[in-house]
């Protein structure tokens, strides 16, 4: 008597047939083409340029100079020196001013009108196209011989991609440091701690899988760019002689030779590109896996 009241179970059969279903395949296959379309010139270029680096690649290109125009040979061993030399000064300008601008917006600053602004003006600079940056400190660094009278330097260069860098440290570590979980904090004041003490000892190295991968983040994306660098350290053919010096690096090698109307030439700006290419990519795929590895 009470089974023949009791309401009839719902079909919950997958129904192919039906017009809701039909429309959820069709619009999930073109939101999937859609995909493929946006992915595709990122594969193109990756498979153009590696296929035209390999071929020309040697290992004695790394320990040469380039050759002088129009002469075969050479290598790309001191833009390689620069490039490297140029992100390990910006490194210094920007990860401490990055990381310490995160701290005090996520730890210190509150809600005020000031940190309003902070992060105003850190989305502002994120959008600055990377020529304003070397513009900028063309005219103040540069134009100036402020730096005991050298004009195009290597601190010069470092100091363009730092501004570069600043708005993806400050964030990364702003929203980094959020996600550490509030009763850390508490726990550690509780026991007596100092506010900068649970900051330093409690709150950062819970936070330090994703402030390293903003880091990593940031250096890849200053080490391939060419315009701030134009400004700043423009080129050099030869060795470094220090960092306040004109230097050779890899973006900027690639867009001279690049342009010249020599095979020498050209096959070099092959080779840097294919070289530029495999260190970003390393870069981003120690980014995802530092990422990765925090959410174990």
């Amino acid at each position: 008597m009470t089974s023949s009241i009791l309401p009839a179970k719902p079909d919950l059969n997958f129904k192919p047939h039906l017009l809701r279903n039909r429309g959820n395949k069709l619009l999930t296959g073109i939101a999937g083409l859609f995909s493929l379309i946006a992915v595709i010139p990122l594969i193109a270029v990756l498979v153009f340029v590696l296929l035209k680096g390999i071929s020309v690649i040697r290992p004695m290109m790394f320990f040469e100079l380039p050759p002088p125009p129009g002469l075969e040979g050479g290598g790309i061993g001191n833009a390689l020196i620069g490039t490297l030399l140029v992100t390990g000064i910006s490194c210094l300008f920007s990860i401490p001013v990055g990381v310490g601008g995160g701290i005090y917006l996520a730890e210190y600053s509150g809600n005020n009108k000031f940190s309003a602004f902070v992060r105003f003006g850190t989305n502002v600079l994120a959008g600055v196209p990377s020529i304003i940056a070397g513009v900028f400190i063309y005219g103040l660094i540069v134009a100036t011989r402020i730096l005991f009278g050298n004009s195009y330097s290597a601190v010069a260069g470092g100091l363009a991609l730092s501004v570069l860098m600043l708005p993806t440290i400050i964030k990364t570590t702003d929203e980094g440091l959020k996600l550490v979980p509030q009763e850390l904090r508490w726990g550690s004041l509780g026991v007596g701690a100092s506010k900068f003490v649970t900051t330093m000892k409690v709150v950062l190295p819970s936070a330090v899988a994703p402030i390293a991968t903003g880091v990593v983040l940031a250096i890849a994306r200053s080490a391939g760019e060419t315009a701030p660098l134009i400004f700043t350290a423009l080129f050099s053919p030869f060795w470094p002689e220090g960092v306040f010096k004109p230097i050779a690096t890899m973006s900027v090698l690639i867009y001279n030779f690049a342009i010249m109307p020599y095979d020498a030439q050209v096959t070099l700006a092959w080779a840097a590109s294919f070289v530029l290419v495999i260190l970003i990519l390393a870069m981003n795929l120690l980014a995802r896996w530092i990422s990765g590895f925090a959410q174990r």
